[in-house]
């Protein structure tokens, strides 16, 4: 137990109350004191938030803790099964190991546009590895709070995603417009997730796409050739080497 002393008490519902005037009750003062007793939360430092009334821990706040308990390491892994980068749907694995020994605590974090503030609409890979970790901490050091980050969106519930009109021209964007998955973190997936060379891939994209250069492509362009990549690391990895090699620029030979 992490025991502060009376003045970061003190201070700590101060910043409370200045923050949440409305919202700061006898009890909810009372269980915020007892937070600060036992983890040593900093409310100025953003480490644990009131909402609604009830206390949330940041995920800030989960990384200082474990710094304070000398946690030996924390490791995240990708659930490629459980993943859909079309849908920019995305479930990870986080493992805490509170001491060399430890067999470490699990924990496993999803998000997709469903589950996410609007504000966050295209890292929904970053969210989902965030939630995985907090978890993952929050079963360590055995916290009850929920954390800020795994928590939906705040707007209620999500509405279908409304398609932008198409221009007869080629679109410049294919990044997150609109609520739609960012189209360059499905691509980087893929590249990370089946070992594939960056600049090969982007050669074949553009041949792919027939276009200069991949931003003068259009999003259902590019969306094909994500889907078309995808479809073949899957079911033959060694055939979409050989295609991305036909792509390498031959090395000059100097005399």
């Amino acid at each position: 137990m992490i025991s502060k002393s009376p003045k970061f008490t003190r201070q700590n519902t101060a910043c409370a109350r200045v923050l949440w005037p409305d919202e700061c009750s006898k009890s909810t003062l009372n269980a915020l004191r007892e937070l600060t007793t036992r983890f040593g939360f900093s409310v100025r430092l953003a480490e644990i938030r009131l909402l609604n009334g009830a206390w949330y821990v940041t995920n800030s706040g989960l990384i200082h803790l474990a710094d304070r308990r000398r946690c030996r390491g924390i490791s995240s892994q990708l659930m490629s099964e459980f993943s859909d980068p079309v849908v920019c749907r995305w479930v990870f694995k986080a493992t805490v190991y509170r001491t060399s020994n430890s067999k470490g605590f699990v924990g496993y974090g999803d998000a997709d546009p469903s589950n996410v503030s609007p504000l966050v609409r295209g890292a929904e890979m970053c969210v989902a590895e965030t939630r995985a970790v907090n978890r993952a901490l929050r079963k360590a050091y055995g916290i009850g709070l929920c954390s800020v980050e795994e928590l939906g969106s705040f707007s209620g519930p999500s509405k279908p995603f409304a398609v932008p009109p198409q221009s007869s021209g080629h679109s410049r964007s294919n990044a997150s417009s609109n609520g739609h998955p960012r189209l360059r973190d499905q691509l980087c997936l893929l590249i990370r997730q089946y070992s594939l060379d960056p600049t090969l891939v982007k050669a074949y994209a553009v041949d792919f796409c027939g276009t200069a250069t991949l931003k003068e492509a259009s999003r259902d362009l590019v969306e094909s050739f994500i889907s078309e990549l995808a479809t073949a690391a899957k079911n033959d990895r060694e055939s979409l080497l050989c295609k991305l090699n036909s792509y390498a620029q031959p090395a000059e030979v100097k005399a």
